[in-house]
């Protein structure tokens, strides 16, 4: 026999087996609490990004002290000895003695004279250097170049983006209301250019040019917009011979006039979709040509350019790749999130627990769809017992 234990945890189990019936017949297959991680996440990315010069602890190109302060590992507090002449020592211990200030620096020990540091403070120093992500080679503080690469992804993201989609809806639109011969001409040409490989398009055009950011830029851009122009050109085509299209060309607008006012706003919700999932397409392929060395340059924080460099030095640095992987990865796991969201928030075909709410449009529940009233918890409701006109369970 079933101890008490099991048999007061029995309604519990059988109310979340319910819960997941509903949740699963509802069509939306993520946990409700993960409706909202992407735009979380991108709004976190877009507060970094704007406020990365007051976020990040350094200056991103300092070099203080390169001999002391290359390779460390995250979590290193040096103290930072500053000296008349404008230079600074780091050094792991600070103490004084009376020949003066005594540096232990990487295992060496340094005497500086007292009369030429300008911060003693006590038995030391008053400033202190501290690496919370560690430092690179050159001594330079891993937060806060990679705090300043999220600006540098994001612009490089969103402004290639917004190239794109200028571009692809003004192709789209040209090819479903420019006639058959122009639509013919212009997606053959889209079809030509999908078809050639997009990493070597990428990596022969930024060859060609200068590298740098604004390059980078006008290339991710004028080589991203095929695929928006395929989706303009399919939902225009559709759009155009709605009834409300249609009965605005009879009151003797201009084509021009009906594409602006009618047909553009009601192709957005795809479009920025489609947008959306492009940025973290883009921004992970402006850390591959920065990886190559040809997309942004040096000192310039990029995420790729980082991951580039750490590949010189020895594989016990290894917060020198990881912590930029980390956040590239992050940010397109965030674009990707969010772009799924927008699709179940603006296309209605995507709502599944709102048409699973609406009376009359799915059938109800039978006695074992939820757990309740006997028989096989999984077993489906019987086609005669659909209300008339009921649309079947997704």
């Amino acid at each position: 026999m079933p101890s008490a234990g099991t048999a007061a945890r029995a309604p519990r189990v059988a109310a979340g087996w319910r819960g997941w019936r509903r949740w699963q017949r509802g069509g939306d297959r993520r946990p409700p609490g993960a409706r909202r991680w992407g735009l979380g996440m991108v709004a976190g990315l877009v507060v970094v990004a704007a406020a990365a010069p007051l976020l990040a602890p350094y200056d991103p190109d300092a070099q203080l002290d390169p001999q002391a302060a290359a390779l460390r590992p995250p979590g290193t507090v040096l103290a930072a000895v500053h000296l008349a002449g404008g230079d600074w020592r780091l050094a792991d211990r600070v103490s004084r003695s009376p020949r003066g200030l005594e540096l232990d620096r990487r295992g060496g020990r340094e005497v500086v004279p007292l009369s030429r540091v300008t911060n003693l403070a006590g038995a030391g120093v008053a400033d202190r250097r501290v690496f919370l992500l560690g430092s690179d080679q050159f001594g330079r503080d891993l937060a806060s170049r990679v705090l300043l690469g999220t600006r540098i992804a994001l612009a490089v993201g969103l402004l290639s983006v917004l190239l794109a989609l200028t571009l692809g809806v003004a192709v789209g639109a040209l090819a479903a209301l420019g006639g058959p011969l122009l639509d013919g001409l212009l997606m053959r040409t889209v079809d030509g250019l999908i078809a050639f490989p997009y990493l070597f398009l990428v990596i022969a055009l930024s060859a060609l040019l200068h590298p740098g950011t604004a390059t980078t830029v006008l290339i991710l851009g004028a080589s991203s917009w095929m695929a928006i122009s395929r989706l303009a050109r399919a939902e225009l085509r559709g759009l155009q011979r709605r009834d409300f299209a249609l009965a605005a060309r009879a009151m003797g607008e201009h084509p021009l006039a009906v594409l602006w006012r009618h047909l553009l706003p009601n192709a957005m919700t795809p479009l920025l979709v489609q947008a959306t999932l492009q940025v973290g397409n883009l921004i992970l392929f402006e850390s591959t040509l920065s990886f190559l060395g040809l997309g942004i340059q040096p000192p310039v924080p990029s995420w790729g350019s980082m991951i580039a460099e750490a590949r010189q030095q020895p594989l016990a640095a290894w917060w020198l790749p990881a912590f930029p992987g980390a956040a590239l990865a992050l940010t397109v796991i965030a674009f990707n999130l969010l772009g799924d969201e927008l699709r179940d928030a603006l296309d209605p075909r995507w709502r599944g627990p709102e048409l699973a709410a609406a009376p009359g449009l799915l059938p109800a529940a039978g006695p074992g769809a939820d757990g309740g009233g006997g028989g096989d918890l999984g077993a489906a409701s019987p086609a005669s017992a659909r209300p008339p006109g009921a649309l079947p369970s997704p």
